[in-house]
């Protein structure tokens, strides 16, 4: 399933304030904490704890949020299908990163282990 320009349009414009309390309220529904779903966030963005609180306050899109960010190395290893797109496929790189994002809180609220959703 290829994205729209307007599909990628959309979610580039998209706050991560918005989407964030859906992320925890997600993890913490399957018995993960508030501080793992942080630890899967900084390995994939670099943001601490202190600057992912500024970016909420800012109310930053995403296009924002991930111009700031220093993706991971090992981010390409995040495969797999999210919200009916396959991941490695999406050509719109960042719409690619929003998905990586949505994948790693899947995995999370999935139970999987730390070690594997950080692809040590």
């Amino acid at each position: 399933m290829k994205t729209t320009p307007e599909h990628d349009a959309r979610m580039a414009q998209m706050t991560f304030a918005s989407v964030y309390p859906y992320y925890v309220a997600k993890i913490e529904r399957k018995g993960r904490t508030q501080a793992e779903l942080l630890q899967v966030i900084e390995w994939l963005t670099g943001f601490d704890q202190h600057t992912l609180q500024v970016l909420v306050e800012q109310n930053v899109t995403f296009e924002a949020f991930f111009g700031h960010a220093r993706l991971n190395p090992n981010a390409d290893q995040i495969k797999g299908v999210i919200c009916g797109y396959r991941i490695e496929t999406i050509e719109n790189p960042l719409t690619r990163q929003i998905r990586y994002l949505d994948k790693l809180v899947d995995e999370l609220a999935q139970g999987k282990p730390m070690e594997k959703i950080l692809r040590q």
